[in-house]
């Protein structure tokens, strides 16, 4: 009887622990987003900070005077001026990463090319590679502490992603300045000349501080998901080589890729990367089974039911976008790397409204959207033109989905050079053939 009563005792210990385990839970999370607000903006900053923004006004419900901008930044026009610079800063990056003799680590390297990508391509800012190295290292820092205890004491998280927003704001208020002053040799618009054109032609001319918080919100967006996304393409291509191949063939058949090997010259176009389906496939796939974030939050803006359950007015309810994808009944063998379940044969993703959403759904959906496919879609296409890689480690590494879905340790893989029949170049071979005689 005795250890009876002291097991209900243990029982009822744990359970009381449980509890308050779940609410200090619940409580921290709705603090944690305070961090962002702190962290990333300015008390002088005026822009409205509307419901479901989570602190960032460009990224969360926005007026309609934003929304309307951000239709011009993500637009096709925009888009199409923005890919030439993607492909290149692409093709920059793929050429470090075969130049290094070690493997790389891919999930760090592609946060640096997403940073390098939203600074270069989406901002238009023309820092010097030793400054852009510095402020990434700072950015990762506030990147690393947003989402710590909103305590300022000395050394906590919070103070750190303070501090990082502090050097960060500084570096691009320097940028933003130089950018203002040199107009001349601009080839195409980017998101920031959009934001403050559009925002002057809605009386809404916009302050430095503003500036500087719209362009932090911006490098946020196309940042930390983006990289996720990348990372699960490389670990993807490399476990299904056949994958790969037929990605390879369509590329052939698209004119893309010589039969011989070698990629064909000239820049991508958008009307180029519409036409390959199987390209499209395999993005949908990527992003099926390695979406980024588990999921969104809304708003209740009516009482209603669901499974029996009344949901009042007002409440805060999130969707899980990986068990949305899980469970959906519209995919058949759901834990299976298969593009062509996207085909127009099968279309399995056509079978209901809301039974694929890595992107989020309805009205509120990510307007970044076709920013981060078309840079996924060049990414494919330069990997399965250009590259040669293979995984340096024994096995595959596990997953882990916070604070977004990527590998334990980053992904280890090893870059080659390639040749003009895109044979692989080993580093004594690469040395040989640049040394002078």
């Amino acid at each position: 009887m005795l250890f009876e009563g002291l097991e209900l005792v243990s029982a009822l210990a744990t359970l009381a622990a449980c509890l308050v385990s779940v609410t200090l839970l619940l409580a921290v999370s709705q603090q944690l987003w305070q961090l962002r607000w702190a962290a990333t903006r300015d008390k002088s900053c005026k822009l409205p900070i509307p419901k479901g923004s989570m602190g960032f006004p460009l990224i969360g419900e926005t007026g309609h005077w934003l929304l309307q901008i951000f239709s011009k930044i993500f637009s096709h026009e925009a888009l199409e001026s923005y890919l030439p610079k993607i492909q290149l800063v692409i093709q920059d990056t793929l050429r470090a990463w075969s130049s290094q003799p070690e493997a790389i680590n891919v999930y760090q390297e592609a946060q640096k090319l997403t940073f390098r990508m939203a600074i270069r391509v989406l901002l238009g800012f023309s820092i010097p590679e030793e400054e852009l190295g510095h402020l990434f290292e700072v950015y990762q820092q506030f990147v690393d502490n947003v989402f710590s205890l909103p305590v300022d004491l000395p050394f906590s998280g919070y103070r750190r992603g303070i501090q990082a927003r502090q050097i960060l704001q500084k570096g691009l208020e320097k940028a933003i300045r130089e950018k203002l002053q040199c107009t001349q040799g601009k080839d195409y618009s980017d998101a920031l000349d959009i934001l403050i054109e559009s925002s002057k032609e809605h009386g809404k001319e916009m302050t430095m501080q503003e500036l500087k918080d719209g362009t932090l919100e911006l490098i946020f967006a196309a940042y930390a998901t983006t990289a996720s996304a990348s990372t699960s393409l490389i670990m993807q291509l490399l476990k299904h080589p056949a994958v790969l191949e037929k990605l390879r063939e369509e590329l052939r058949t698209q004119g893309i890729l010589h039969s011989g090997g070698c990629p064909c010259e000239g820049t991508l176009r958008l009307d180029t990367l519409s036409g390959l389906r199987y390209l499209d496939c395999v993005i949908k796939e990527v992003m099926r089974l390695f979406t980024p974030i588990s999921g969104g939050y809304r708003t209740v803006l009516q009482t209603f039911e669901l499974d029996g359950f009344q949901i009042p007015k007002g409440w805060s309810v999130m969707y899980s976008i990986r068990d949305t994808h899980d469970t959906a009944p519209v995919f058949k063998d759901v834990n299976v790397f298969d593009p062509d379940r996207f085909s127009q044969a099968r279309s399995e993703d056509k079978d209901g409204r809301f039974h694929y959403l890595p992107f989020g759904g309805g009205v509120r959906t990510c307007l970044g959207k076709h920013l981060a496919k078309l840079f996924l879609k060049v990414l494919a296409v330069e990997l399965a033109s250009t590259s040669r890689f293979e995984l340096a480690t024994r096995t595959f590494p596990r997953i882990t989905l916070v604070p977004v879905l990527h590998p334990v340790d980053g992904l280890s893989v090893k870059f080659f050079g390639l040749d003009s029949n895109q044979n692989k170049i080993l580093p004594e071979t690469e040395a040989m053939l640049s040394a002078t005689v």
